[in-house]
């Protein structure tokens, strides 16, 4: 005896999504007052804390940029849970840079030979060429030097951004265990 209904997901091609039911999907609505977009973002309530709010894309955004991972916690348990994520999140600091990926002569990344070229150094430019060059060019483009002078003082500020990362990267490789 033949069925007396046939569903429409039977045979070749399927009819019928994979997964897609006939009733009516439940929707989360954004839990942000007065909104009704779909909540599909979902945040913590508060730090270590298994509840959750769901917001829309735009109330997400607004949620992250005010989040603080801290909040609640006294400056003892902040910093020694600081301290426990970055020891937990040292093994992908080797990670972050590679010599041989850059440009140049493949010893100094994107970042630092900008900063060369900001000190007015060539890219073989040692550390101590760095430190010379830092202290001339901060010396000559100084605010108290130069005060009521814009340009030196955007300059002063770029040739401070230029030594502390090629300070870094400097630091780095002094860490870096070969």
């Amino acid at each position: 005896m033949a069925r007396p209904t046939r569903s429409n997901d039977w045979g070749f091609p399927r009819w019928r999504g994979y997964g897609a039911a006939r009733e009516a999907e439940q929707v989360r609505i954004c839990d942000r007052h007065g909104c009704d977009a779909p909540g599909n973002c979902p945040a913590p309530k508060s730090p270590n804390s298994r509840e959750r709010w769901h917001f829309c894309a735009a109330h997400a955004a607004e949620y992250n940029r005010n989040w603080d991972y801290f909040q609640g916690l006294d400056a003892e348990e902040a910093a020694k849970r600081e301290a426990d994520e970055r020891r937990d999140a040292s093994g992908f600091q080797d990670s972050a840079f590679y010599g041989w990926g850059g440009p140049g002569d493949g010893t100094r990344s994107r970042d630092e030979m900008r900063a060369l070229s900001v000190l007015e150094l060539e890219s073989d430019a040692d550390f101590e060429a760095v430190k010379k060059s830092w202290r001339r060019l901060a010396k000559e483009n100084h605010p108290d030097v130069k005060p009521d002078d814009a340009e030196a003082a955007n300059r002063f500020q770029a040739i401070q951004a230029a030594y502390e990362v090629l300070k870094s990267a400097e630091e780095r490789r002094e860490w870096r265990p070969d």
